[in-house]
């Protein structure tokens, strides 16, 4: 696969993925503007995550059944449009959370885009490919912060989503036009059959420990990108959308930071990398905690979390489609059901802990949700240290 494509796969992942995140800086004027309660917002981002994983579970087995997942990710790319475009437009809060659902269901064409490029790689590029193609999914999560900010600060929190529906039809457009089709038989028949099979995926043991530790992972990342703009938007900082978003730029240098990650998988050092990862994760909650004193101890946590859950999460995808090669995009949808409840967790528990104890409440929750995950790998003693 060449520079040119990995970079079209990764874009689609990042602006697919951003549609989630994107109330992330904006979740206190869009929650005024919708009538939503502060300990309430945090749903917005939920709902997006439950409508995730509905997708995870009946539209990623598609992947495994239909002749060319080329254009299943151009109509899933144009479906989750649709969403965006019900939300710009809501003029009631239920209409946003319907439009925010159907995006989040649709926005599982990340899973069919990792797993289209996984199925064109060779093996001793897989890693390296799932790295870089993984890549944009952060830079989605967290570029789409800075950008959504200013967007909002200039046109209001509706123009965020309207901008999002243009760039989506656009790469549903690319993606057709530029990516070579895959050869692979229809067997859309066998569905159903695929359906089945995405739960007994759930019996082995290595997508269990895998999917355990991603659901703690990134309820600890949740807990901190969800509820970071209530504290710096009130005393002593009183940011507005725009300085919020820009923190995302901390969180993209540690994340970008990480693209070796696929490489140390590729190496056969997966397993240990995750590990030291996750005592880094633990870590960068002291500093993070620091919010309400200094803001450049913030920063390095930020850089220090997003560089940890990276590493995590390349080198679990690398391990598992390897492991199951004749059912990529079922076997990475599986393990992002664990990623999507974990994050909705995060991002609904951070804002009520907020509220009632503050900061301090949600950076001890997000350590625990680090130590959780830290927790599952350690008890993962079946794959030694040498190995995946």
């Amino acid at each position: 696969m060449n520079m040119w494509r990995r970079l079209l796969l990764a874009t689609v992942c990042g602006v697919a993925v951003s549609t989630i995140y994107a109330a992330q800086p904006i979740l206190a004027p869009m929650g005024d503007d919708l009538g939503l309660s502060a300990g309430l917002s945090g749903w917005i981002v939920s709902l997006a995550q439950f409508g995730y994983l509905i997708g995870l579970i009946l539209l990623v087995p598609l992947g495994d059944v239909v002749a060319d997942r080329r254009r299943l990710i151009a109509v899933h790319l144009a479906l989750t449009a649709v969403g965006m475009i019900l939300t710009a437009a809501a003029p009631r809060q239920w209409v946003a959370f319907v439009g925010l659902a159907v995006a989040g269901g649709f926005a599982v064409v990340v899973q069919t885009t990792v797993a289209y490029a996984a199925s064109i790689s060779p093996p001793a590029e897989r890693g390296r490919n799932i790295g870089i193609v993984t890549s944009g999914v952060v830079v989605g999560i967290l570029g789409a912060r800075v950008v959504t900010g200013m967007v909002a600060d200039l046109w209001g929190w509706r123009a965020v989503y309207a901008t999002l529906a243009v760039l989506l039809l656009g790469l549903a457009v690319l993606v057709v036009a530029v990516l070579p089709r895959e050869e692979s038989p229809n067997r859309l028949g066998e569905y159903q059959q695929a359906i089945v099979a995405l739960g007994g995926l759930f019996s082995h043991r290595i997508l269990l420990t895998r999917g355990l530790t991603a659901f703690f992972l990134f309820a600890s990342f949740g807990t901190l990108w969800s509820g970071l703009s209530l504290p710096l938007s009130g005393a002593p900082w009183h940011m507005h959308e725009t300085q919020v978003g820009l923190l995302g730029l901390a969180g993209l240098a540690g994340a970008l930071g990480a693209a070796r990650a696929g490489r140390w998988a590729d190496a056969g050092r997966a397993r240990l990398a995750s590990g030291l990862a996750l005592v880094l994760l633990i870590g960068s909650w002291v500093a993070t905690a620091q919010l309400a004193s200094s803001l450049v101890i913030l920063i390095i946590g930020i850089v220090l979390l997003d560089f940890a859950v990276q590493v995590v999460h390349v080198s679990n995808q690398h391990v598992l489609t390897a492991s199951f090669p004749d059912h990529l995009s079922s076997i990475i949808g599986s393990y992002m059901v664990f990623y999507s409840l974990g994050s909705a967790l995060g991002a609904a528990t951070t804002t009520v802990l907020f509220t009632a104890y503050g900061w301090v409440g949600s950076s001890l929750l997000g350590a625990g949700f680090a130590v959780c995950a830290l927790a599952v790998w350690a008890t993962d003693t079946r794959i030694p240290f040498g190995e995946s």
